[in-house]
């Protein structure tokens, strides 16, 4: 073991010296420290167990079924016969406004998909020039510019990936590295480099790596920026990452067996679409100190009256991107610009009542787990959307005024025998009021509820543990009012108030051969009095019997 350990020390050495800078360096260092350690062992597989990898690698390709769905991937392609008209008309059963991104998003989209078939009907094409059209779309936050990009991924047949850009750093090692991005595609693709390629990368909050502070642009920042800029001009890619310690001890296992360096997997991102995000806020506000600084023109009538500070957005120039933090180079690789607008009442209203991605059906579906149903009015509707429009979060608002409303309802319904209810104007205005008054006026059919939970724990108690037992309706009557001054579930109130009775009740079933206990009133009150005189009774019971097999064994004549 020590000799391949020390075989592993040498092969990192020499792949440090020769790749100078390389993380490996301190996986040598660690593992000499660990020679050291006589209770070390080191996981490293047998040259066998290497090949019968390497083999079933052979018989497998990477992916569950990678072959079938590449193909299917392709002629998804190949049959893609969607116009941009379209595709905003599917995404307008998602999304409300935004009409100019969807129109940007669906011809971008359209071209990409045209550019994927002919490059694949005709490779030549892929050494030909060619100018991606990567977007920048700007809005305030929950105005749906990630709800989009969701909605188009399930119509895209090319690789898709989404990431938040706050996760990367400039080296990668704290934090994400950029080209982690392309390898996610690549595992999209099942490993497909050829598929990959023609990928699509949606990076949200593109904003936080271009602040400002205290005058100086961000440091990491800028170095993300550079990355990036990097990927959505074109580079070759690595698909093992320097810092994935997984991949370097594979290529090690690799060079163990073969001999030799294998070459680098690598792909190309020429053809790879980027669309990028943020809200942008500082932005909107310098822009808008531009604006009003002109002393004509019809710019300033038009928007020192704005009420949503999005509207400046649209006048962003690339100089407004460069004095907010961006790099020229990286702005300039994002030459399609879309801005989002706003919501106000009446869309999240529209959000609520039209969309098929409305939060309500999520509320539904939560409701109809436990079988209940529920109906809201249309001015219940406007007010909530009018709640969440003071918000200042977009859509995202709506699921906070809802969660304020339906916390209790889902917290004590599900407990209930209660079915259906109506959300009303009344609801919105106190929740609390309303769940208390629809509690008290089905309180009737609460004891319905209570009493099929005792028959649930009956039932759990004796596949538990091989006894039946039985509530009367003294004892159920019992623990109904225990369970509602309490304000516990049966099941709490059983499980407290028997926990010892399984171990009581087999020892009086080995006494006296019983398997079925009935539970009364008093049984109920009294526990574990009543528990220890069934016990003391079973033994009373059991030696009586001995005593009486014994009389009959002196007394029976011989044959």
């Amino acid at each position: 073991m020590y000799d391949t350990i020390r075989k592993l020390s040498q092969i990192l050495k020499f792949m440090s010296d020769k790749e100078k800078g390389n993380p490996l360096e301190e996986l040598q260092k660690q593992i000499k420290d660990a020679l050291k350690k006589s209770s070390f062992v080191f996981p490293f597989p047998k040259q066998d167990d290497i090949q019968d990898d390497e083999e079933k690698r052979e018989e497998k390709p990477p992916g569950i079924d990678a072959p079938t769905s590449e193909n299917e991937t392709i002629r998804r392609i190949r049959d893609f016969n969607l116009k941009p008209r379209e595709i905003r008309d599917y995404l307008n059963r998602f999304v409300v406004k935004q009409e100019e991104a969807k129109k940007v998003l669906a011809v971008s989209i359209c071209d990409h998909f045209n550019h994927v078939r002919q490059c694949i009907e005709n490779k030549a094409l892929l050494d030909q020039e060619y100018t991606k059209q990567n977007i920048l779309l700007l809005g305030p936050t929950g105005v749906g510019k990630t709800y989009l990009m969701r909605n188009i991924a399930k119509l895209i047949g090319v690789p898709f990936v989404k990431a938040d850009a706050t996760k990367f750093s400039e080296t990668g090692y704290v934090g994400a590295d950029v080209e982690d991005l392309v390898r996610d595609l690549v595992k999209a693709a099942n490993g497909n480099i050829e598929l990959a390629q023609y990928g699509i990368i949606y990076i949200d909050e593109i904003d936080k790596i271009a602040s400002e502070s205290g005058g100086q642009k961000d440091v990491s920042g800028r170095g993300v920026q550079i990355n990036l800029l990097k990927l959505m001009e074109e580079t070759d890619v690595n698909l093992f990452s320097p810092t994935d310690m997984m991949a370097q001890m594979q290529a090690m296992m690799d060079i163990s067996a073969g001999g030799k360096k294998g070459k680098k997997k690598t792909i190309n991102t020429r053809h790879i679409l980027f669309i990028v995000s943020g809200a942008f806020d500082k932005l909107a506000e310098q822009v808008k100190k531009r604006v009003d600084r002109a002393e004509i023109g019809f710019g300033r009538d038009q928007f020192s009256a704005a009420e949503n500070m999005d509207r400046y957005l649209r006048v962003a120039s690339t100089t407004d991107f460069i004095k907010y933090g961006f790099e020229p180079e990286f702005i300039g690789r994002l030459p399609v610009r879309v801005s989002c607008e706003s919501l106000n009442k009446a869309d999240l209203a529209r959000i609520l009542s039209s969309s098929e991605g409305s939060i309500l059906k999520q509320y539904h579906l939560d409701f109809k787990g436990y079988g209940i149903n529920f109906d809201i009015t249309d001015e219940a509707i406007e007010e909530v959307a009018g709640q969440a429009a003071l918000e200042r979060t977009g859509a995202r608002g709506l699921l906070t005024v809802l969660e304020r409303i339906f916390r209790s309802f889902k917290f004590e319904l599900p407990s209930t025998a209660i079915k259906h209810f109506e959300v009303s104007t009344e609801t919105i205005a106190n929740s609390e009021g309303a769940l208390k008054k629809l509690l008290i006026d089905n309180q009737h059919l609460q004891k319905d509820v209570l009493r099929a939970d005792l028959k649930r724990f009956e039932e759990q108690f004796e596949k538990a543990h091989n006894l039946k037992i039985e509530f009367d309706e003294g004892a159920e009557n019992v623990l109904m009012e225990i369970s509602i001054e309490e304000d516990k579930t049966i099941r709490a109130i059983c499980e407290d108030r028997f926990k010892d009775f399984q171990h009581g009740l087999q020892i009086i079933s080995r006494n006296t051969g019983r398997t079925g206990f009935l539970i009364t009133e008093r049984v109920v009150r009294n526990p574990d009095a009543c528990l220890s005189d069934w016990v003391v009774a079973s033994f009373k019971e059991k030696k009586d019997s001995e005593e009486r097999d014994d009389h009959e064994d002196v007394v029976k004549p011989e044959l």
